[in-house]
């Protein structure tokens, strides 16, 4: 990370982002929380911890947007997955086209 990016400005980003990219993570198919943080931590920047995804899945299952199924493993005890629901895809969606509208702007105004 470049020196010069206040570290306090770029936590707040991180926190800004995550639910994103967990929603995002979850979209097409079912993961196990220990496949999300794995998945979410090869995303260079964002450096993710266990203890920072399962509060907001929790939070998100609570909210209605996510659902979980405990599923049998082979490698061991049974594991939770988590999808969304239709009203978990409908924020997404929401969420996904401010986000593309945002960084295109910033973009713009970047390169302006």
């Amino acid at each position: 990370m470049d020196s010069d990016v206040p570290i306090g400005w770029v936590t707040q980003l991180r926190k800004g982002t995550l639910e994103l990219c967990l929603l995002n993570a979850i979209a097409k198919t079912a993961r196990y929380g220990y496949e999300i943080v794995r998945l979410l931590g090869e995303i260079e920047g964002l450096v993710i911890q266990e203890g920072t995804v399962y509060p907001i899945l929790a939070r998100l299952r609570r909210e209605g947007l996510v659902d979980t199924e405990l599923r049998e493993s082979s490698e061991g005890p049974s594991r939770k997955y988590y999808r969304l629901t239709s009203d978990g895809k409908r924020r997404l969606r929401a969420m996904n086209r401010y986000w593309s509208d945002l960084s295109k702007r910033i973009t713009s105004l970047v390169e302006a």
